[in-house]
């Protein structure tokens, strides 16, 4: 069983920058297929990002490109998130998912462990 363990949310002020971190734990970690979803306050659970294993693909949603970098270390079974240039829309708890399948998936009815979800906020 994989369990994905967060963190580095927090509390950030319009244009800086933040850094989440997904250990995980369990499982062929280095296999999958590994995702960001994010859910702010009365609103959807929508995609991030995602990365794949070998070749490392990459997938975005078009409001965070050029922004937010996804990447991995499976030496260190860890998926990383990296959040520039925030803005008060990115406000919302940010969780890490795993998906056994190991090609980028968008929907988080494909993927099957998920994180327990940092809140990130960003002031403006």
């Amino acid at each position: 069983q994989v369990q994905l363990v967060e963190s580095g949310g927090g509390l950030v002020q319009a244009g800086g920058s933040l850094r989440l971190s997904c250990a995980a734990s369990g499982g062929t970690f280095s296999r999958y297929t590994l995702g960001w979803f994010r859910q702010a306050a009365g609103k959807e659970r929508e995609f991030v990002a995602a990365i794949t294993w070998m070749p490392a693909r990459t997938k975005y949603t078009d409001s965070v490109k050029g922004r937010f970098t996804i990447s991995r270390d499976n030496a260190k079974n860890t998926v990383y998130l990296q959040m520039n240039n925030l803005k008060p829309e990115d406000t919302a708890v940010y969780y890490c998912a795993a998906r056994k399948i190991g090609t980028i998936a968008t929907l988080a009815a494909e993927y099957d462990y998920w994180g327990q979800g940092p809140q990130v906020t960003v002031s403006s």
